[in-house]
């Protein structure tokens, strides 16, 4: 069995209410075992005998759809992904230590240099990118509410979906949830 973590768009955000304990009723609707949320933003860890993470992805974005009634766009990681992505330094420490936060957008898929491009124009002094893999690391140096980057401003400049977390929520799962602890 692989063990595997979806990150959700849109739940528990901008009126779209899911429980937690129907989202894990969800998942083992499709199959999948071992079903625990961490924290009610969208954070679902399963394990599956299949390794198609597109596949996946699809899957569970349909059952989300149907149950719920809107889009939920959904990206996975498997457990050993995550801990590369929570152990991953996309800034000198300094700068990570007197940044307000770290966030971490999750994607389909890597960001071509077109889009690359398109991101780094976004950077100010406020905010900083950093791309790795299928995500983008957003340092803030001041408090959020004092920057214009958000999600939304983020997915119309790529034209792709994506899902943020904060930093200590990736660490949390990854340490929880380890490939170690198997």
């Amino acid at each position: 069995m692989s063990r595997f973590i979806a990150f959700l768009r849109a739940i528990n955000v901008g009126g779209h209410n899911v429980k937690m304990d129907h989202l894990r009723h969800l998942f083992e609707a499709l199959g999948f075992s071992s079903v625990e949320t961490f924290i009610a933003s969208g954070n679902v860890l399963f394990e599956t005998p299949s390794k198609d993470v597109k596949s996946l992805e699809t899957e569970i974005e349909n059952q989300l759809r149907e149950a719920l009634g809107y889009e939920v766009a959904t990206f996975i990681r498997t457990d050993a992904e995550l801990a590369d992505i929570a152990n991953y330094k996309p800034f000198r420490q300094p700068e990570l230590v007197a940044a307000a936060a770290l966030n971490i957008a999750f994607l389909a898929d890597a960001l071509d240099d077109e889009a690359r491009q398109k991101l780094m124009a976004l950077r100010t002094e406020i905010d900083d990118f950093h791309v790795h893999k299928r995500e983008i690391y957003w340092l803030c140096r001041k408090k959020q509410s004092e920057s214009t980057f958000s999600n939304a401003v983020l997915e119309k400049t790529l034209g792709m979906q994506s899902t943020l977390r904060g930093v200590n929520t990736v660490k949390k799962i990854a340490a929880k949830y380890s490939a170690s602890e198997r």
